[in-house]
């Protein structure tokens, strides 16, 4: 496997600090290559500086350093969307253009869309959301991630661009805090409960949302991506679940370890983005295709979350 070189394009955030690590313990450290438009907070491989919006400086930079695979993270999320649609607009959906020309051209050889529950919309039946529904969503992040989807699946079928995706629910995990997510309550809550401070949660107790560990979200995304092609039949974004559950089921599963923890609600402007998404997610065409099985569940993953937490508190 040492002959691929891959790229990941805005490997700063959430997933791309966990994803990069556990690409080089199977590919090797130096044939990973970061990037970002800021300095790492932890120089663990190559990286190099690239603004997605930069066509040119991200041809250059795939060219020279032999780049065979592009999993393309550069996005502005939900939240943090709505406060600059045109740029949001831009940055999600003219740099994935770029990536797919480059596979198009045969510059690489294989890329990685991310999408996500963004695409769902009012038209989504919300509870156990198969495959294929009517996409409406309703923030500029899921626009993008939704138009991205349709052109990854015409860049496929046009000019056998070697595509993959899924739609990533909420990612939870222990190496950083996200911001500018609408599920971004699952993280900072256990952060509040370790810390000892009561926690402010900006959705109210009872919405359900579709959840993912972070150790079964990466686990995904490299399988999918080593699955033998002839086995993706799906390239516009396959459903990916794992759990589904409130903000009080997770405090309640929080309080086992923490009994004078406490929670006040307070729903903000993200409240009526999430009541537009799915409360959950039938992925069975991801289990059917590529054999994709999660691993966690909230109690198994509470555990594991307040266990590496308490290490670096």
């Amino acid at each position: 496997m040492s002959k691929e070189k891959i790229l990941l394009t805005g490997a700063n955030g959430q997933i791309g600090t966990v994803l990069s690590a556990e690409l080089r313990k199977v590919y090797g450290t130096e044939n990973v290559i970061t990037s970002d438009i800021t300095k790492p907070k932890s120089n663990l491989g190559p990286f190099c500086f690239i603004d997605i919006l930069n066509k040119q400086r991200l041809i250059e930079q795939v060219k020279e350093l032999e780049i065979t695979q592009v999993y393309h993270l550069a996005a502005i999320l939900s939240a943090s969307g709505e406060w600059n649609p045109l740029k949001t607009w831009d940055v999600n959906f003219n740099g994935l253009l770029t990536v797919l020309n480059l596979g198009k051209e045969g510059i690489i050889d294989k890329i990685f869309f991310p999408s996500t529950i963004a695409v769902f919309g009012k038209t989504t039946p919300r509870v156990n959301t198969n495959q294929d529904v009517p996409l409406l969503p309703t923030t500029v992040y899921g626009m993008s991630k939704a138009t991205g989807e349709n052109w990854c699946n015409y860049y496929h079928k046009r000019y056998g661009v070697d595509v993959r995706s899924v739609r990533y629910p909420g990612i939870i995990g222990h190496q950083s805090i996200p911001s500018g997510g609408t599920t971004d309550y699952a993280v900072e809550i256990y952060h509040s409960a370790i810390a000892g401070k009561e926690y402010t949660c900006f959705l109210d107790k009872d919405t359900r949302l579709p959840m993912m560990y972070m150790p079964d979200a990466v686990r995904a995304t490299i399988e999918l991506m080593e699955s033998p092609k002839e086995k993706i039949n799906i390239r516009y974004g396959y459903n990916l679940a794992a759990m589904s559950f409130t903000p009080a089921e997770i405090y309640s599963e929080i309080v086992k370890y923490y009994p004078d923890f406490k929670i006040v609600y307070k729903p903000d402007f993200r409240q009526e983005i999430a009541e537009s998404w799915s409360e959950s997610i039938d992925d069975s065409e991801a289990r059917a295709d590529w054999n994709w099985q999660h691993a966690y569940d909230l109690e198994k993953m509470t555990k594991d979350m307040i266990e590496n937490l308490t290490k670096k508190s």
